[in-house]
């Protein structure tokens, strides 16, 4: 039986990867874009593996995007983010990606929707999953988006050409508040495990912050090494759906999203080795950090939680400023694949901490485009 075919680019956004959709292209029932996405990607797959499809076995790997008009003032097109999980057929949208943002400006002028003039595009982008606006800004070259470059990110080999992500007021994104209990730090009663001091922060995503040497752990373990200590991941989970609660993301903790919010340890400066085996001396970072999303340690860090990581930086007395050492202007976060780099403009106004900006460097590439193959019977279900 012929397949059903849809028009698709496949992108790198960072250090993730994602099949990219037009609005335009995909039927409005939302269940069945749903299983469109799991049938592309290749999900649900017990194996883990996602060989039926074009994921990649992790949650990184694991993504699709909708690019459609303009449904706010101020943006050039709506974007909507969809996690899908490798071993349950699960579509999540709860969050939003920052990786894969990084390659909606390029999608966007290398499709024809944004026209530029001169060498520098700027897309104003509206993400329908936290009702945020983004900048991007890179170089462009007869209409299309530059490829060639000398940034570097962590989790990606060799250099392209730097994209610059604004996050503009990126508190709330989640739960509508930077701090949704009005705390920067406190302390979560979570069965089975006692109490234990947490910072609850929505900048760009809802994440929450646990000093790493709560729970045994120095935040320089390496994601195999993390996912293999179950007794940790059981509590890293267990905290997480208690914070769900008490940010407002959920009724309960059975009902909290896969997705959302992520949860991180954090460490001060220390040395440590990354996934490729290079050395990092401590001098060289300011925070450690290890986040968990969808229940695995990402290989770097989800972008939208390393920004808000650095938000966190800025919020005196939260866990994360706690073990922060400021070398410099940039917040320079220890992962799993080396040094993130990111900037958060924070200020304590009379009515409380305010998130001006989110900001970092991305790079992006487009690798197939065409059309994704999808079975009749998803269509059809």
């Amino acid at each position: 039986m012929a397949q059903q075919k849809y028009p698709a680019v496949f992108m790198r956004g960072g250090s993730s990867k994602g099949v990219f959709f037009h609005d335009r292209d995909l039927p409005t029932d939302p269940g069945l874009r749903d299983r469109i996405f799991l049938a592309a990607i290749g999900s649900p797959d017990i194996y883990g593996r996602q060989l039926n499809g074009m994921g990649g076995g992790v949650s990184s790997l694991s993504k699709a995007v909708v690019i459609g008009p303009p449904t706010v003032e101020g943006a050039d097109l709506d974007y909507t983010f969809a996690q899908i999980a490798v071993g349950e057929a699960v579509v999540d949208y709860s969050a939003n990606c920052g990786n894969l943002s990084s390659a909606v400006g390029p999608f966007a002028v290398d499709e024809g929707l944004v026209k530029v003039e001169g060498d520098e595009a700027l897309v104003r982008i509206h993400n329908t999953n936290t009702s945020k606006i983004i900048h991007s800004r890179f170089r462009v070259k007869d209409g299309m988006a530059v490829i060639e470059g000398e940034q570097t990110i962590p989790g990606v080999s060799g250099t392209a050409a730097p994209i610059r992500l604004d996050f503009l007021n990126p508190g709330g994104a989640t739960s509508g508040k930077l701090l949704p209990t009005g705390n920067t730090v406190d302390q979560l009663d979570v069965p089975g495990i006692g109490r234990i001091d947490v910072s609850m922060v929505d900048a760009a995503n809802g994440c929450l912050f646990i000093e790493a040497s709560a729970l045994g752990l120095t935040a320089t373990e390496l994601p195999d090494v993390l996912e293999a200590n179950k007794e940790a991941m059981a509590a890293l989970e267990a905290i997480r759906r208690a914070a769900a609660v008490a940010m407002g993301l959920a009724k309960n903790p059975e009902s909290t999203p896969q997705g959302n919010p992520k949860v991180a340890i954090v460490a001060a400066p220390a040395p440590f080795k990354t996934i490729s085996g290079l050395e990092v001396p401590a001098g060289d970072c300011d925070l450690l950090v290890r986040m968990i999303s969808m229940g695995q340690c990402h290989r770097v860090l989800p972008l939208t939680g390393g920004l808000c990581a650095g938000v966190a930086c800025r919020l005196e007395g939260s866990t994360a400023a706690h073990n922060f050492k400021r070398s410099g202007d940039a917040i320079r976060l220890g992962t799993p694949s080396g040094i993130l780099s990111v900037d958060a403009e924070v200020l304590r106004k009379a009515d409380g901490w305010h998130a001006e900006r989110a900001s970092v460097f991305r790079t992006a590439r487009r690798l197939m485009e065409g059309s994704v193959l999808i079975p009749n019977f998803t269509a059809a279900a």
